[in-house]
């Protein structure tokens, strides 16, 4: 693969997390959020329906931790107190940044709170939005996000930069309800959803698994290491969405 193929691609798949998104962003501001909140957060809305299904989700997956000897906490079903016992196992889940639906499902319902009341705003890279720019307006290419983090998480960042709202140059969010992003069927699967081929996308994240991931699947792909150097980034490696598509 060379850049010079990339020419044909109509449809830009990216990563967020030290992707488009610093990851102190990510760890440094919305999960101590999301940790701070979460208690307060379900003692408010437990009794909501939706709330309440997302909790029983959590309970589902804390006991398939337990049997495969994982989880320490207790969370018993006759349980007295089953908002401490929620809370003790999201805390647990996020100490190991977990990729659990349920986890991530939450974690996005609680920072939309926090985003509404104007305490929390997004954050992407100086080069994200000229970037979308050029490839969305100019170029007449599509934007499309897939990250573990929930879609409407993503749509929260992305609505929020300095920069002004982001999402109007996004046609398409995916989360890992289309399948986990180390699997090369989950960008198949987000190709017949587009309805494009494999061939006319480019995925960028800083995972190298996710990476190859896409490239089994058929796209061009390229590890984005914002910090690399002259001296440590391959041939390969992109440092900037400058370097992407340019004019």
């Amino acid at each position: 693969m060379t850049r010079a193929d990339w020419n044909s691609v109509r449809v830009v798949l990216l990563d967020i997390e030290g992707t488009t998104t610093p990851i102190d962003f990510v760890y440094k501001t919305l999960f101590p959020y999301a940790s701070r909140n979460v208690e307060p957060f379900l003692a408010a809305r437990s009794g909501e329906t939706e709330i309440h299904e997302i909790v029983q989700d959590l309970k589902a997956a804390h006991a398939k931790d337990v049997a495969a000897g994982l989880a320490p906490s207790v969370w018993p079903n006759d349980s007295r107190d089953e908002l401490r016992d929620c809370v003790a196992y999201v805390h647990w889940l996020m100490a190991r940044d977990s990729k659990c639906a349920s986890l991530k499902t939450l974690q996005g319902k609680i920072w939309q709170r926090g985003f509404e009341s104007g305490e929390l705003h997004g954050k992407v890279y100086p080069d994200v939005p000229p970037a979308f720019t050029r490839w969305r307006c100019r170029q007449g290419r599509e934007i499309a996000i897939y990250s573990s983090g929930s879609i409407l998480a993503q749509k929260l960042l992305f609505g929020s930069v300095p920069a002004g709202d982001l999402t109007r140059d996004i046609r398409d969010f995916f989360d890992t309800a289309i399948g986990v992003k180390t699997a090369a069927a989950s960008y198949t699967k987000i190709a017949t959803a587009i309805q494009k081929s494999p061939r006319e996308f480019l995925f960028l994240s800083d995972a190298e698994k996710e990476v190859e991931a896409a490239q089994s699947a058929g796209m061009f792909a390229a590890l984005c290491h914002r910090d690399a150097t002259a001296a440590t980034r391959s041939p390969d490696t992109i440092t900037s969405f400058d370097e992407i598509l340019p004019d």
